[in-house]
């Protein structure tokens, strides 16, 4: 059976994950679900960094002496696995980007992100007072989480954190593909959380070197369409 470390994308907490995890361990796997630093409700994250989060995983692998590790980064999880997965390879089998971002040398996730985004980051970020990004409601049920009902939408969205603006602006090193794990790019098929094109999500299978595997469901199919995002990742 294979132990899954799951990382949550931005504005989540690991709670985030538990459909897709109960499912995972009823198939017999191990599976764990970390809040990253300054994303647990009431964390205060002015002092804290993208590398503090990077070493939160890192430190909690080699804690549980964790080996054949399924990393599965989701959205802005994927410049943290990536951390993760080039600070300590050999106790990794397998990285999985689901709908993440696939990070450049020298490129944040900001700059990755289309102007849009970028002019609702910046703007959030100056108006929050330590820095954090918050989502607006209508952004979240257009483009993240368009498959579920207004009801799901609104409780979902009530239930995230701010995001520390930090952890967009820092780069991280590209992934280490040298060392023996396997890298794979899982897509939901339905996400238009970055709009096709340009800045669409096709270009971090590539940048990769790989072919994506679709799954179903939009961007949130953590909450939408679990048994088949857990399905999906248990085949790659």
């Amino acid at each position: 059976m294979s132990t899954f470390v799951l990382v949550t994308g931005a504005w989540h907490g690991g709670w985030a994950w538990r459909p897709v995890a109960q499912h995972l361990r009823a198939a017999g796997h191990s599976v764990l679900t970390p809040t990253l630093p300054g994303l647990a409700d009431g964390d205060d994250p002015t002092n804290l960094t993208l590398d503090d989060v990077i070493g939160s995983v890192v430190d909690l692998i080699e804690g549980q002496d964790l080996t054949e590790v399924t990393l599965v980064g989701h959205s802005w999880g994927g410049y943290v696995i990536t951390g993760v997965a080039n600070a300590v390879p050999s106790r990794v089998a397998k990285v999985v980007y689901w709908s993440a971002f696939v990070p450049a040398a020298g490129v944040p996730l900001f700059d990755e992100c289309p102007p849009p985004y970028q002019e609702l980051f910046t703007a959030t970020a100056a108006a929050s007072g330590n820095n954090t990004v918050s989502l607006p409601l209508e952004v979240w049920q257009g483009g993240f989480m368009q498959d579920a009902s207004e009801d799901v939408q609104k409780v979902v969205h009530s239930l995230l954190v701010p995001q520390p603006m930090q952890y967009f602006t820092a780069a991280v090193e590209p992934l280490d593909q040298s060392h023996d794990f396997e890298a794979v790019y899982l897509l939901s098929e339905d996400d238009i959380g970055l709009p096709p094109g340009e800045y669409g999500w096709a270009r971090f299978a590539e940048r990769l070197g790989v072919t994506p595997v679709t799954a179903p469901g939009s961007h949130e199919a953590c909450f939408t369409r679990p048994i088949e995002l857990a399905e999906s990742l248990l085949k790659v």
